[in-house]
């Protein structure tokens, strides 16, 4: 096992100043952009083509193609996050800014299945869950403070269609920050987040699989810093009777982990508004929500749509990592087209 003792120091261990003064991960579509990214969607309907089909050589996006390739290498070596705004949502049905987020997503990587449903396309949108008592769950399917967190791929993306009446707050942190603050004020602490965890999959695991996966936070491979990270996973994995209980010390590392999150000099807060695509790296950086409260009516609620993106320059991965994709496998055999109609959505999806 490799550890990174010395600062690891990369574009990706940002602090919030640096976000705040420097907005090259911030990119506003230009007229000539979203005049293309009409022309493209255009073209799919013609053809009838739809999400999961539509691949980039069907959305042809030549005039951006420079932007893309800047964007996915900021995402892939740079700091890790990006922000797309100015999509004009107001001129979109929810399906065709669907299909515009996927065609543009499809020049970054290539998407997969987010559940065990095969949703590649998947839905941020509260349907009465609570992921607390229901271990079939998510949180994004409620209105609760979501805790920071990483998701089971290289890049997430999300779209913006509706925001909430109030709070719904975007957060970020550089989890390789985390990892040098940790090691500069708790090597000891630091290096147990170098062990391996169990962490709950919810049951979402594929046929042959444990209940739960065992991954370190902290994976130094190759030279370069990946980190894997959701605390409520890791403790409701507890539930099962042959993981080993969490250690005091290992509990102390994960609570100064979760106050470093929260830290106000490493902490970056963002107010997602609709048309905002936002993009991370879950290997550097990590994700939260603020509460929310939700509109009554249910075209108003907030809703956001998600892309889980593998991208070229993320293939080589440590072995520890590649355990969780073996579910996503599984869940891509059969990937379902997105569903925007709001009743059968709450009708049939659990996870």
């Amino acid at each position: 096992m490799d550890i990174c003792t010395e600062p690891y120091r990369k574009p990706a261990s940002w602090h919030t100043a640096e976000l705040q003064a420097d907005k090259g991960w911030l990119y506003t579509l230009t007229a000539p952009d979203i005049a293309e990214l009409d022309a493209a969607l255009n073209e799919v309907k013609r053809r009838g083509i739809g999400v999961p089909a539509i691949a980039a050589r069907d959305f042809p996006l030549t005039g951006m193609a420079t932007t893309l390739r800047r964007i996915r290498e900021e995402l892939e070596r740079g700091r890790g996050v990006v922000l797309v705004r100015g999509l004009p949502m107001e001129r979109y049905s929810k399906q065709d800014a669907g299909t515009i987020f996927w065609g543009l997503g499809s020049y970054l990587g290539r998407a997969v299945a987010q559940n065990a449903f095969g949703d590649v396309l998947g839905h941020v949108r509260d349907i009465g869950k609570d992921w607390k008592s229901d271990m079939n769950a998510r949180g994004y399917q409620t209105t609760s403070h979501l805790p920071f967190h990483n998701d089971s791929c290289d890049v997430v993306g999300l779209l913006c269609l509706r925001t909430a009446k109030s709070g719904g707050m975007s957060s970020i942190v550089s989890s390789v920050a985390l990892h040098n603050e940790m090691m500069r004020r708790r090597p000891d602490l630091a290096k147990l987040l170098y062990q391996p965890f169990h962490v709950d999959r919810r049951g979402e695991q594929a046929d042959g699989e444990t209940p739960y996966y065992l991954t370190p936070i902290f994976n130094y491979y190759k030279s370069r810093l990946f980190i894997r990270y959701n605390r409520p996973y890791i403790e409701s994995a507890q539930r099962f009777a042959d993981v080993p209980r969490l250690t005091a010390a290992q509990i102390e590392a994960l609570d100064l982990f979760d106050e470093l999150c929260h830290d106000a000099s490493l902490c970056f807060d963002m107010e997602l508004q609709p048309g905002d695509m936002q993009f991370v790296n879950n290997y550097v950086v990590l994700h939260s929500r603020t509460r929310y409260e939700d509109f009554a009516d249910p075209d108003k609620k907030r809703h956001l749509l998600r892309l889980w993106l593998f991208t070229p320059g993320l293939n080589d991965i440590p072995d520890s990592l590649k355990m969780r994709y073996r579910d996503m496998d599984a869940w891509q055999q059969n990937p379902r087209a997105p569903i925007y109609n709001v009743d059968e959505m709450m009708s049939i999806t659990s996870h």
